[in-house]
């Protein structure tokens, strides 16, 4: 899969955002000191930014700027369309052709830029008011890909099933079906939810980090010693 099979693949731009903040939570849950998958929320004033590192060297960053639109970019450092595929790294010819200026001071964000480039394999975007998402005029041979498939095959899925295939192994253990399933439909956070997702999770620190999220949290007495 490259980028051009990711565009209809994709959900709208509010449905991206909710799966982003689920799977940030769920992750906070089950390894708060290392996440996978963080979320940032006024990361830039009014802007959020959702992240994926795995610690691999393999990344990508969502910025959801509601007067702007929406830029996604990925890097895969083992693609085909790696900037790094060249001694003097270069972006796959038209990459970045076609980025609306309204988004594209964000490619040249230092946040996004190692060693004063900006490096991703795949990018796309979505202007705000716009009805589709769209991607620069790249081609691929066979055998080639930039990544876009395995880099957001959680957000395309959205599904507790996803999240649970990845949880298990990425985390090596068992995870709560249901406990994921709350989660993923957008239900306010429980002390039950936390408790079956991780026994040793701090209910009152997960709890700071969902608000921080903007997540609802239910209001509930604390159990009796």
């Amino acid at each position: 899969m490259n980028v051009h099979d990711l565009l209809p693949l994709l959900p709208e731009p509010a449905v991206l955002r909710a799966r982003c903040r689920a799977i940030a939570l769920l992750d906070a849950v089950l390894d708060p000191s290392d996440p996978r998958h963080t979320y940032l929320p006024g990361w830039r004033e009014g802007v959020d930014l959702a992240c994926m590192d795995n610690g691999g060297g393999d990344r990508y960053a969502i910025v959801f700027d509601p007067a702007a639109g929406v830029f996604l970019h990925g890097f895969d450092h083992e693609s085909a369309a790696t900037p790094w595929r060249e001694e003097d790294r270069a972006h796959w010819p038209g990459l970045l052709d076609g980025l609306p200026a309204s988004l594209a001071h964000y490619a040249q964000d230092p946040a996004f830029r190692f060693e004063g480039f900006f490096d991703a394999s795949v990018c796309v975007w979505r202007e705000a008011g716009d009805s589709a998402w769209r991607c620069g005029p790249v081609r691929f041979g066979p055998g080639e890909s930039d990544g876009a498939g395995w880099l957001f095959d959680l957000l395309v899925d959205g599904s507790t099933d996803g999240y649970l295939s990845f949880a298990e192994d990425y985390y090596e253990r068992p995870v709560d079906r249901d406990a994921v399933a709350a989660v993923m439909a957008g239900a306010p956070l429980t002390r039950a939810t936390v408790a079956a997702l991780s026994a040793t999770a701090h209910h009152g620190t997960v709890a700071e980090r969902a608000r921080e999220l903007g997540w609802a949290v239910a209001e509930e007495a604390a159990p009796a010693r």
